[in-house]
């Protein structure tokens, strides 16, 4: 049986991989830091042998990678705040230098990177995107974009080294995971009346598709290639409505105006200063949302004839759990595959 070692674990992408391994039978060896709130894989928690340390601790990664066939690497510090970007560029292009260097060392059949659509790179003229994207430096471009960016490089860079690696670039990523992180706050937005909604428009992915995609290219011969996972573009409007007509709840009918998302980012800022916790809202946030762009996943698609969710049904299944949460008073669920 393979060994598997996997990073990010407690997190929403990390936990439905951790969750689609332990399922298949797959012995685990899972990277957690020590206060890693791990709620989501409590179900299948005493499965998995768990490593507490830090993507940075060379020694600790040369140790965890001894006897890994296979590495999945989903750990990332997502923010869009300014006062991140450093230690963003630390954990997520710095950390996995460190891995891509263990991995070769250990010499590791297979290395899977967890990127993001945001290391494409974005410009203000193009608002389609695919996988020969190049990057460009751009104001549009966000300072977690920048760190993921040069993530992916480092790979690229183990690539050339001998890396035998795939890349995938998810979009937006939506499941039930926790309420009040991620996309999980999209649902509890709604549902506690949402009145505003972003003019923009993006892609989106199911959670576990991105689980997946990334278990069927870890088991196929590709390598050296990206694939984004964004099938389902749709503008944010739309898609805040399905999630209220899923929830039984009034839509978010009026477009957010320039001038008010200015006023809500500050705002929001004054109100962290005020309690001691970061604020919701930030000013890439609410710029980032104000643009449409669309992406193809014709590629994966057509590379091991993938499959995705539909976007309504994920939507569905994920609003349930959010009720069902409510119910329970409980802060967060796991979708099944």
């Amino acid at each position: 049986m393979k060994t598997i070692f996997l990073t990010g674990a407690s997190g929403f992408v990390g936990a439905y991989l951790l969750k689609l391994l332990v399922e298949k039978g797959y012995q685990v060896r899972a990277l957690r830091r020590k206060n890693s709130n791990l709620l989501l894989t409590e179900a299948f928690h005493d499965k998995v042998e768990w490593i507490t340390g830090d993507i940075n601790d060379v020694d600790l990664l040369d140790d965890a990678l001894q006897g890994v066939d296979e590495v999945y690497h989903s750990a990332a510090l997502v923010s869009f705040h300014a006062q991140d970007a450093a230690q963003m560029l630390i954990t997520n292009a710095e950390g996995t230098a460190n891995l891509v260097n263990a991995a070769l060392d250990a010499s590791v059949k297979k290395f899977l990177h967890v990127s993001s659509i945001a290391a494409l790179g974005r410009k203000k003229h193009q608002n389609h995107y695919t996988e020969t994207a190049q990057w460009e430096n751009s104001p549009l471009n966000t300072h977690y974009a920048i760190s993921k960016f040069k993530a992916e490089c480092e790979v690229w860079r183990g690539i050339e080294e001998g890396l035998n690696a795939v890349i995938i670039n998810p979009s937006m990523i939506l499941g039930a995971g926790f309420w009040q992180q991620g996309t999980g706050q999209f649902f509890h937005l709604v549902a506690n009346r949402m009145y505003f909604h972003p003019r923009g428009a993006t892609a989106f992915v199911d959670v576990r598709d991105v689980a997946e995609a990334a278990y069927q290219l870890m088991q196929s011969p590709i390598q050296a290639q990206r694939f984004i996972l964004g099938h389902h573009n749709i503008a944010y409007k739309d898609f805040f409505a399905q999630i209220a007509a899923a929830l039984h709840c009034a839509p978010p009918s009026r477009p957010l105006p320039d001038w008010l998302g200015e006023i809500a980012w500050r705002a929001d800022y004054l109100k962290s200063k005020f309690f001691g916790k970061k604020p919701v809202l930030t000013r890439e946030l609410v710029q980032n949302t104000r643009n449409s762009f669309t992406y193809s996943s014709e590629a994966i698609i057509k590379a091991i004839d993938f499959k995705f969710r539909p976007l309504e049904q994920t939507i569905k299944e994920t609003a349930a759990a959010y009720r069902q949460s409510q119910k329970d008073n409980i802060g967060y669920a796991m979708l099944d595959f």
